[in-house]
């Protein structure tokens, strides 16, 4: 098996601290700004620039050490957090991703970007820029000098220092050297290193690869607590780690003496250590719990697996088919046991594909932030349900129509601070961005406090297009969903955020693309909200099993809410028009056996399959419905992908093949087809989005 590089590791790990940086900033920029966020930016900026610096990225070290100077002086009260640097470490946080880029075949960096970004940084710290490297040039000499000459730290300025340092467990596993972090303490000045073995249990238990030894260091220095900290710097995490500065008065001598081992399954102290401690209770109330190990699996392995998984159920069902034409007790049983591990096995593994919806809804407060700017307007992004999760497929083709929807809130739906001041609002305004589940769905609203939705332009509009008649009365539904027609537009002008009439038909292919829907609401001077309802998952989805002729289909069962039967005689009983009565409500409907090109009439009783499409009821006219279905989704050949009607393919329990019926793209196809005359009336579009023009 091939080894992982080790420069794509530093990549994405790269990419996980910039996203890190960004999402910290956004949060200072709201109000957020405290110790532990100021010192999260600088362990970020510390680790690229270390990490940069291994790995030959020069370029990357060297101006990240200027970011990482700045951050310092603000952790030495020496530099206020203020917009202008949080706007500085924004752009620094994307320089550094173009450097990376770069490195990777993309377009090359400009040659003084990094130069302008440390201009601005140092005439925020009111230094010259020639300042601001020699300071570091002369913090790294002094760091040289602290290095050879520990005493030298010490002094009228030194302070004493206690440090209770409980490593994370698993910390020898990592391949850290404890004895090392103890080396970089005595570069800051003297210091005692007691090994405490109160928690070290009886030989019989011991996990050697575990350690459980912890170290009580007493500590004098000149340097500070923050320098004390980054010693810890990359080991912090999982681990209890306590600074405490002790007073003057108390403080004893501190002598230099030999570190303890770092022997982590020793079953004693050294005899060059203090004894032991009286005991204390091995769980430590507060301590935190050591990580979960975590590995990083390529999108493309992932998929390999989804796909076994697949043939696996697939070949199940057709193993329950014999097994159910076969009279022994003993196969039945043993497929029953095949099919819960299966069944368990498959939840595992889409389980391992779900990703939590929050780490797209980062990505928008960067959005939010900068189009405010650029529109001049005050915004709040607010998100609720980060921890929902969805498929990845899903979630990486969930991106574009939510930026074009976020995009549409600050442009078109939030007031000016001034305008929204004078109708008695609040000057900032706020969209908010929430995802919840909803049985075998995820249901994602864009939620804004603006203006809302102009009722009468749409309107307007729609009759200056032909869209809608004159002497029309529709639903404000149909009325909105006008919005979602190519290049179908109201604003005045055009800008570069939108107004061209382009994103939202595009925002409706891409969601009913993956199986979903979206949807518009709005009250005027209130705002609007668009909800997008999704499948969790894309690879296997419980399906309604139907038959035209001899071909097999599968309806995705999240769309069908019932079955009804339709008799011959019942067909064009209302003026030749395709509907049919479901408890005094007329549904239009599809003949799926037209839309296949099937020659004859089919069986004198057909089923009628109900499903929802755009809020409303859309009936599915088949021959037979076979049953319910769990169903593998297969992609189409290529002879098939040009069918808009049809998602992808499955394989059958008898090994037969079904298409699987994509319902938005089924309507959109069969009022393609009755619009250019190759099938008699359907359900077209206009049949769904105005009922009040075309009813019976």
């Amino acid at each position: 098996m091939a080894q992982p590089n080790p420069i794509e590791t530093f990549l994405l790990e790269a990419d996980d601290l910039l996203t890190t940086i960004e999402d910290v900033v956004l949060d200072m920029n709201g109000g957020a700004v405290n110790d532990d966020a100021v010192n999260q930016l600088f362990r970020a900026f510390h680790t690229l620039k270390g990490s940069g610096a291994m790995f030959d990225f020069d370029d990357v070290a060297e101006f990240t050490h200027h970011v990482e100077g700045a951050l310092d002086l603000v952790r030495n009260g020496r530099l206020e957090v203020s917009p202008g640097l949080l706007d500085c470490v924004l752009a620094a946080k994307d320089l550094i991703k173009g450097m990376l880029q770069a490195r990777q075949g993309g377009a090359a960096v400009a040659a003084d970007a990094g130069s302008r970004i440390v201009a601005r940084l140092a005439a925020l710290s009111g230094q010259s820029t020639a300042t601001t490297a020699a300071s570091h040039a002369a913090a790294s000499q002094a760091a040289a000098t602290a290095a050879a000459a520990p005493a030298a730290a010490a002094g009228a300025a030194a302070v004493d220092y206690r440090i209770s340092f409980r490593p994370d467990p698993g910390i020898l596993l990592r391949g850290t050297n404890v004895q090392a972090l103890f080396d970089e303490l005595r570069a800051l000045g003297p210091c005692r290193v007691r090994a405490l073995t109160d928690a070290v249990p009886p030989l019989a238990t011991l996990d050697a690869e575990q350690c459980f030894v912890h170290w009580d260091i007493e500590l004098r220095t000149a340097a500070g607590p923050n320098a004390i900290r980054d010693v810890f710097l990359f080991v912090e995490d999982g681990s209890d780690l306590r600074i405490e500065a002790v007073a003057a008065s108390a403080a004893t001598a501190v002598a230099e003496a030999p570190a303890a081992p770092v022997a982590g399954a020793a079953p004693s102290a050294p005899s060059s250590s203090p004894a032991k401690e009286p005991a204390a209770p091995a769980a430590v109330p507060g301590k935190p719990q050591a990580k979960d190990a975590m590995i990083r699996v390529t999108s493309e392995k992932l998929d390999r697996l989804v796909n076994l998984v697949g043939e696996l159920v697939m070949n199940q069902s057709r193993l329950q088919q014999v097994a159910a034409r076969v009279d022994s007790a003993d196969l039945l049983l043993s497929v029953e046991q095949i099919e819960r591990l299966i069944n368990e096995l498959r939840d595992t593994v889409l389980g391992i594909r779900m990703m939590p919806i929050g780490s797209t809804f980062g990505r928008f407060k960067r959005l939010v932030h900068d189009l405010s700017a650029e529109l001049g307007k005050e915004v709040d992004l607010v998100t609720e349900g980060a921890d929902t999760e969805i498929d990845k497929t899903v979630l990486d083709q969930l991106a574009d129509p939510l930026i074009h929807l976020i995009r549409n809130s600050l442009d078109h739906g939030i007031e000016p601070a001034e305008v929204r001041v004078q109708r008695g609002k609040l000057a900032r305004g706020t969209i908010r961005l929430s995802a919840a589940h909803q049985g075998s769905n995820v249901v994602v609203r864009i939620q804004d406090n603006g203006k809302g939705l102009d009722r009468a332009a749409i309107l307007r509009k729609g009759i200056e297009r032909g869209l809608v008649t004159a002497d029309a009365t529709p639903s404000d539904r149909d009325i909105f969903n006008l919005i979602f027609l190519p290049g179908f537009s109201t604003a005045a002008q055009v800008t570069s955020v939108s107004g061209r009439g382009v994103g939202m038909d595009v925002v409706k292919r891409q969601i009913e693309g993956l199986r979903g829907t979206v949807s518009l609401a709005s009250e005027p001077g209130l705002g609007t909200t668009v909800t997008c309802t999704l499948p969790l998952t894309l690879a296997i989805v419980d399906g309604l099993a139907v038959a035209v002729g001899e071909a097999q289909y599968v309806i995705p069962t999240g769309a069908v809410l019932e079955n009804v039967e339709l008799q011959r005689e019942e067909r064009g009983a209302f003026n030749g028009r395709q509907v049919v009565a479901v408890r005094g409500e007329l549904v239009p409907y599809i003949r799926l056996r037209s839309m296949c090109g099937l020659d004859g009439g089919g069986p004198d009783v057909e089923k009628v399959v109900i499903v929802r499409h755009a809020e409303q009821r859309v009936g599915i006219v088949v021959d037979r419905v076979l049953g319910s279905h769990q169903t593998v989704i297969q992609p189409l050949g290529r002879f098939c992908r040009g069918i808009e009607m049809l998602s992808g393919s499955t394989i059958m329990g008898d090994g037969r093949v079904a298409l699987i019926l994509d319902v938005a793209g089924l309507v959109r196809q069969s009022a393609a087809a009755t619009a250019s005359g190759a099938v008699g009336p359907t359900a077209t579009e206009a049949t769904i989005h105005q009922p009040a023009t075309t009813s019976p």
